[in-house]
């Protein structure tokens, strides 16, 4: 292709849309997960830290697992693996909803992101393989993937509330049946195989068991640190290992001949940068949107329906946004969108940050539609400039590269956000939970002013086409 004409084929929108169902149930379970938060602690009496555990331990088995089930993509078919991931995210989900417990609950959510792990990264390298080099028809289609992901979003809250309301909270995790076993049929009738690229070096093990004890050492430190105190010797023995962890990770991913996680990746400049943006935006974005569902809910006294009607600008403004970016990097690359995205993200934060225990849902809408828009328009940028600094071979160890960040980013993101909501009963509770969205908007702003700073980084260069990888040296993939 010569990158001049942007417009996908028939074939592509197919693979569009097969490759998009592992986004949306993924994104789906998230923000169906948020409304229901007060429901389930009132059912299973779970703890904020319990709830704070129901978020991330979906986040924190996508995030550490996506490494490597990007990598088994590029070594064993992407396909393969996103076909997988759909079965398990269906069976995990039939765990949620039959658990007892709060402990049952958190152990199928862990069993969830397993799933979503080996969905996401593999559905952005079918994705990049049906766009060829192309960058323009790359950011149509990324476009449209992440718009699809912003339905679903948009979508959670209000199916959500409405069968919380009618049916109970198990009832959420149902929905997630029929969508996977619809992805399972298209993929295989649409989509065909990536080629794999198998290699005798075997699987980096000791990456992959030091990543999920660095990342959940670290997260747990964070979310157990307002209960038990910071001198606690758990909260001290988690930190310590998660550095320790951390340390090792990198050392035996230096020496690896097959690393989970390839560091020369980030020798490259745009890489590196987009990487740091995609964690600074769901870093904020989760962990508010965690503190948002328990100021809605139990300072506002509203129910889950109503959250979710309250929620639906805050998930549904990427729609638009999604698709508007599509068109916008093809035509002018990432660069400035980016930079734009990250700033109209934070000035939505900015709004946050003079809410009190009496304002009212109204004085929400302003916000809540300047942080999609925001996100709408950096995201699917982001993601194109990644994909554009590495070719076909490597495109799902760079999405899992980038995307764990990102999860890994969110669950920090709820665990810190989540901590400042405190663990008091009644109005200290609820001028605690106050505070705690000021502080995450306060921080959130200053986190995407630094993102924006960020995206100076990515080469904003539109003249070349999408052969710009293909035709790099292989200084960073190796």
């Amino acid at each position: 292709m010569n990158g001049m004409n942007s417009n996908l084929s028939s074939r592509q929108l197919c693979v569009v849309a097969a490759t998009s169902v592992g986004f949306v149930v993924s994104q789906l379970d998230v923000s169906i997960v948020n409304v229901a938060l007060a429901s389930i602690a009132h059912d299973l009496g779970a703890s904020v830290a319990s709830l704070q555990w129901t978020v991330d331990a979906y986040a924190l088995a996508f995030a550490a697992l996506m490494l490597l089930a990007g990598s088994l993509g590029d070594r064993l078919g992407a396909r393969r693996l996103f076909v997988g991931g759909l079965a398990v995210f269906a069976f995990a989900s039939l765990a949620c909803a039959f658990s007892r417990d709060a402990a049952q609950l958190i152990a199928a959510r862990a069993i969830q992101g397993v799933g979503a792990a080996a969905m996401l990264p593999n559905s952005l390298a079918l994705l990049n393989a049906a766009c060829g080099h192309d960058r323009r028809v790359r950011a149509r289609a990324v476009g449209l993937w992440t718009a699809a992901g912003a339905v679903s979003i948009a979508a959670g809250p209000i199916v959500g509330g409405a069968l919380i309301a009618a049916f109970g909270w198990r009832s959420i995790f149902w929905v997630n049946l029929p969508i996977c076993a619809a992805g399972v049929a298209a993929t295989l009738a649409w989509v065909d195989e990536s080629p794999s690229h198998g290699r005798g070096d075997g699987i980096d093990v000791s990456g992959q068991a030091l990543a999920i004890v660095a990342l959940t050492a670290l997260v747990g430190a964070v979310i157990e640190a307002r209960p038990l105190g910071l001198s606690h010797p758990l909260v001290i023995g988690a930190i310590a290992i998660a550095v320790t962890a951390t340390a090792a990770f990198i050392a035996v991913e230096r020496r690896s001949r097959a690393p989970m996680l390839p560091l020369a990746l980030f020798g490259e400049r745009t890489f590196s940068a987009a990487v740091l943006f995609g964690i600074a935006v769901n870093f904020t974005y989760y962990g508010s949107v965690f503190v948002l569902s328990l100021y809605l809910q139990r300072v506002l006294g509203q129910t889950p329906l109503q959250t979710g009607l309250a929620f639906l600008p805050l998930t549904g403004g990427f729609l638009l946004s999604n698709l508007a970016s599509g068109p916008v990097v093809a035509r002018f690359g990432s660069r400035g969108p980016m930079i734009a995205g990250a700033l109209l993200d934070a000035a939505g934060f900015a709004a946050l940050a003079f809410v009190d225990a009496h304002t009212p849902t109204v004085a929400l809408l302003l916000p809540f539609l300047l942080i999609p828009s925001g996100m709408g328009v950096a995201v699917p940028a982001m993601t194109t400039a990644l994909l554009g600094t590495v070719g076909q071979r490597r495109a799902g160890t760079a999405s899992a590269v980038l995307n764990t960040a990102r999860q890994a980013a969110g669950a920090m993101g709820v665990a810190a956000f989540g901590a400042l909501a405190g663990h008091a009963g009644g109005a200290a509770a609820s001028a605690q939970i106050v505070d705690a969205v000021r502080w995450s908007a306060a921080a959130s702003v200053a986190m995407l002013a630094c993102a924006a700073v960020i995206a100076r980084g990515v080469r904003g260069s539109t003249a070349a086409d999408g052969k710009e990888a293909a035709n790099r040296p292989r200084r960073a993939v190796k």
